[in-house]
Formats: structure tokens, sequence, C-alpha cells
């Protein structure tokens, strides 16, 4: 099929036209120069025959929530939206290259380039994620690159908003890195199916290839369709590939949405516990643990929502810059992200004065969490159910906790935290983490759209004593 010519752009105040960037199925992106300020900027034009009204409602609501979410460093940023004379919604954004996609596939990325780019965007889609919002879209194509080297997610759930049939389109196009479960359309996204196209991406830069595609051989879209549903990925085949990132991967791209990691949090962990075995300084993940996530506002019908997530409390964003933290429970490192600009557009401050703003809301956060701590405790809502008698078993340097349904309603979830480190939410109740002979507690609560009940007893479990 012939390839579309790109649409006529759009008279735009206070931009001048430069040249096509790419086309897509649903939209046009351009080059455009803004005036005031001076910059060239990536102007993304939805197709004059997608557009309705429930369309254009849609767009907007996608617009405020791409610019909430691209304070995330590794989101690509939106400067502005708004609608054409001629009627057509556009964004206006940051103009990054879109080489990465083009690159793998020519020379695939090295092990440490793959994981670190692996880490930092899945610390996009985990932030989203607590923010309710689902990308549905991941893939390599999405992954751009800023001036300055860093990876950044865009696209940010568009295709989603379009209806029942560019939906349909639109996953179709992104078949190699799609879902069982997605292609069969049980669903048209979930915490899981996101956890399986983050590892059908990061396995692509380092293979050269989709999961299922297989060299030399017909890959046509039927036949990836069966082979993904199948959900037995082709061997990476390269030596510098430790077993354990096989198996990490293989893991995230389960028949089962269940046997994959419970969240995008655990495949950050194992994605970091990888870095760490092969004498990697582990890739930080910054994810937003911010009151700014649970506060996005957008319609309670768009279907980029995850019912039920929150985000924890934490300090300003800010302190990204100045540290790192590696939480001694799960071994994730993690960089907090707070509401704000990204730190790749910050000024920085001088030394002496931003280390007294950090100090300050350092204490200032550590007080306002406790008290938090405290006021949960005290006033859990009472019609929300509460898990008890968690159990506890190691077994082959793992610790498997499991506990009683106390009476889940369809919407419900468990959020699950271990030794008091950033919760997970899941719906099994059965909970399982790498022990490394140490002492492990866990705390489960149910979280019923964004409430959360009392929490359990912390259940600790040390394999040491148990020897």
């Amino acid at each position: 099929m012939a390839k579309r010519l790109p649409s006529t752009p759009p008279n735009l105040p206070g931009f001048s036209y430069v040249r096509a960037l790419g086309s897509g199925g649903f939209a046009d992106v351009f080059l455009y120069e803004q005036n005031m300020p001076r910059r060239q900027v990536a102007v993304k034009v939805l197709l004059a025959e997608v557009v309705t009204p429930s369309v254009r409602q849609m767009f907007q609501a996608e617009a405020n929530l791409m610019a909430q979410l691209s304070a995330h460093p590794a989101v690509l940023t939106v400067y502005q939206a708004s609608v054409a004379s001629d009627g057509r919604p556009y964004l206006v954004m940051e103009l990054c290259s879109p080489t990465l996609s083009q690159r793998y596939r020519m020379t695939p990325l090295g092990v440490p380039e793959a994981l670190s780019i692996g880490v930092k965007i899945a610390g996009a889609v985990e932030t989203a994620h607590r923010a309710g919002v689902l990308h549905r879209d991941v893939k390599p194509s999405n992954i751009l690159t800023t001036a300055y080297g860093h990876p950044v997610l865009s696209d940010f759930g568009i295709a989603a908003t379009l209806g029942d049939a560019e939906l349909a389109e639109a996953v179709g196009m992104s078949v190699p890195w799609s879902a069982p479960e997605v292609l069969t359309d049980d669903t048209t996204g979930t915490v899981a199916s996101e956890v399986w196209a983050l590892g059908a991406t990061i396995y692509s830069l380092i293979a050269g290839r989709s999961p299922f595609e297989v060299v030399g051989t017909e890959n046509s879209s039927a036949q990836l369709i069966t082979r993904i549903r199948r959900a037995k990925p082709e061997p990476i085949g390269r030596a510098d590939v430790p077993a354990r990132l096989e198996a990490v991967l293989r893991r995230s791209m389960s028949r089962k949405p269940e046997a994959r990691q419970h969240s995008v949090l655990e495949l950050i962990r194992d994605l970091q516990s990888v870095e760490a075995e092969l004498g990697f300084v582990p890739t930080p993940a910054d994810l937003s643990v911010d009151e700014w996530a649970a506060a996005i506002a957008v319609d309670d019908d768009d279907r980029t929502r995850v019912k039920g997530v929150v985000a924890a409390s934490s300090a300003d964003r800010r302190r990204r810059r100045r540290g790192e933290q590696t939480s001694g429970s799960d071994r994730t490192v993690v960089r907090e992200t707070g509401a704000g600009t990204s730190d790749r557009h910050s000024t920085p401050l001088g030394v002496r004065g931003a280390w007294l703003i950090a100090a300050c809301v350092v204490l200032g956060a550590a007080f306002v969490v406790t008290l938090t701590v405290v006021l949960l405790r005290v006033s859990a809502p009472a019609d929300i159910p509460a898990v008890h008698d968690v159990s506890g078993r190691s077994a082959g340097g793992t610790i498997e906790f499991s506990w009683q349904d106390p009476g889940l309603a369809a919407n419900d979830e468990y959020q699950v935290s271990v030794d008091g480190g950033a919760p997970s939410l899941q719906r099994g109740t059965t909970f399982t983490v790498d022990s490394d002979n140490r002492r492990v507690c866990l705390t489960v609560t149910v979280n019923r759209a964004g409430r959360t009940g009392a929490p359990s007893s912390p259940k600790c479990v040390d394999p040491a004593a148990a020897q």
C-alpha cells in the first residue's frame, strides 16, 4: 500500500512552518519555528477526517493529561495545545529525534544502554500508572531522544481516544509489542499489558528485532499474532546477554498476565538487579511519589485511566539533582519526582541556597509523611475491608507471602509495600520477593478507587533464622 502524503500544515499564529517530519495513522507531525521564545518545535496535528466533536473533547483532556505527565524527565515535553483555524487540534511539543527506533534495527543496543533506557522509560510508565493513566502503545518508535541524549516516551494514550475502529487500527500497527489479551480484544489495556509491552520493547532494543520475529521466515501480522498468543519469544542469541536478563524479559512476556511482574515497579527492580549483577551502577528510576499524580484532573470516562491507582507522598522533585535513594528493602534505585518542571529544563540554584531549601523540604516532607501515616491508621474508611493474618515462607532464595481475600469488590486492588517502600498494586493474594538471605517485611492494604483501608500488621520473614 502506498504511503500517505502529509496533510496540509495548518496556519498557526506565532509559529512559522518549516517542513514535514512524519505521518501516522491519525496525525501528522510538522517542524515549526516558534517566534517567541524562538525555538524549533514539533507540532502534532490530527487528521481532519478523524476529528469529531467527541474526539475534539477527548483530545483536550488528553492534552491536559500529557502536559501534566510531561513534567517527568522521561516523558516528551508538551508546550501547548490548541485548535487550528481549520478545526484540527494540535500539540506543540519538544523537538526530539526518532533515530533510536531506526538505530536498533541496524545496530542492536548494548546491554548497559538498553537496560538504562528500559529503567528510565519504565519509570515514566510507572509514574503514569500512579496517576491512573495507561499509555497503551509502548514500543521502540515511541521512544524519542532529546538533544542531550535523554530517552523520552511520547504519544501517551492519544491513539486510545479515537474510538473503537481507530483504536483497533492503532493496536494493529503495534502488533509486535502487544500482549496476547490485547490482540484477542479481551482488554484494551491494563498494567499487565504494559509490563508486556515494556519487556518486548527492551528485548527489541537488544535483539534488533521484535520478540516474535523469526529471521528467514514470514513475519506478517497474522504470523506474529499466532506466535504472540503462544508467548514463547525467540532467544535473543547474543553471548553478552546474561541468562538472568533473558529470564526477566521472558517473565514480562508470560502468556498469563498474572505470571508477569505484578507492576512496572517490579519490572524496574528486576532490571536494576540485572545491572547490579553485571557490575553496573543501577540506573535510578524517576518515580513520582507526590500528591500531584493523584491530582491530575481527567474525565472519569477517559479510557486511558487506570482505576484505583494512587501515589504515595514524598519530598519535592528538586531533590533529584542532589541525591539518589537506594531502598534497602527492594533494592530499587529511586530518584523522587514531584510537581514542577523536569530537571531537563530547570535552572540551578546557588549551592548553599539549594542545600538549605533541600534540608527544609526533607524535614517538612518527613513530618508530613509521618503525620499522614498516623492519620491513615486512625481514620481508615470503615467500608474498605482489611487484610489480616499475612503468612510468609522462605524457599530457594525467595520469600512468598500470602493472605486470605477479605472480600474485595470488583475494582478493588491490594496495595503491597515491602519494608515500607513504594507500594505496588495487584489483584492476586500472593507476593514473591528475592530474599538475598535477609529479613523482609510485607504490609498489605486494600485500595478502593483511590482510597485505602487499614493496613495489615507487618509480616516479617527472616530466612537466616529459619535455617
